[in-house]
């Protein structure tokens, strides 16, 4: 049944529509955790070491970190799996030429794929930035993030890497949400008003809030 679930189109959206709101309640707990960043060092370390200690003594030292780790690893390679099968079915479905052109999609539906590509690329760097500090510009401190996102934000490309991947990451968002919701059954002629207004607002609160760090650094604000 699963396997007969996942070889269909409404199976692979499915666990699009799914992953993807998985993902998205990440971001928002992610985003309002970076902007404590905005009270100063020793409350965004301390906040990073809690992310450490979560569960104790009931679990492990960072037991809990890593089991959401697995579970975000988990719906980022399902959701790129399904985008990739999907959307390889439906470039084998079309005509090799439309006799009449459809209207233009919004730019946000037209750059999904790339927007996805850009993300999955972002998330790369990022973990080897931040997490890793593989590619930190300067000396990574393992237990300050504080110091390390000054670091990273105190060049111009990990400013425009980061800036860019969350225009990409609002733009996903925008479209992602709304679709998900079709998937789901939540849209509806009464609801589909709504459901835009939900996820233009979800995708302007996110893009702005995780901007808001880069900016804060190159203004000083953060320093």
């Amino acid at each position: 049944m699963a396997r007969t679930m996942w070889d269909s189109s409404v199976g692979k959206k499915t666990v699009m529509a799914v992953s993807g709101l998985i993902m998205l309640l990440y971001l928002v707990a992610h985003m309002i955790g970076n902007l404590k960043i905005f009270f100063g060092a020793g409350e965004f370390n301390d906040y990073a070491h809690w992310l450490r200690t979560v569960g104790e003594p009931f679990m492990h030292y960072e037991w809990t970190l890593w089991l959401i780790r697995v579970v975000l690893v988990v719906a980022v390679v399902a959701h790129a799996v399904s985008a990739y099968q999907l959307s390889r079915r439906d470039i084998k479905a079309r005509p090799s030429k439309y006799v009449h052109k459809k209207p233009r999609a919004s730019y946000a539906t037209r750059t999904m794929r790339w927007g996805g590509i850009i993300l999955g690329l972002f998330i790369v760097w990022h973990i080897l930035d931040l997490t890793t500090g593989t590619v930190h510009p300067g000396g990574f401190e393992t237990g300050k993030p504080y110091q390390n996102i000054l670091d990273t934000f105190s060049t111009w490309y990990g400013n425009v890497i980061y800036i860019v991947a969350m225009l990409a990451l609002g733009l996903h968002i925008r479209h992602g949400f709304w679709s998900a919701a079709q998937t789901l059954g939540v849209g509806s002629r009464t609801r589909d008003r709504a459901l835009k207004t939900v996820a233009n607002v979800l995708a302007l609160l996110l893009t702005a809030g995780f901007i808001a760090v880069p900016v804060g650094v190159m203004t000083g604000v953060v320093n």
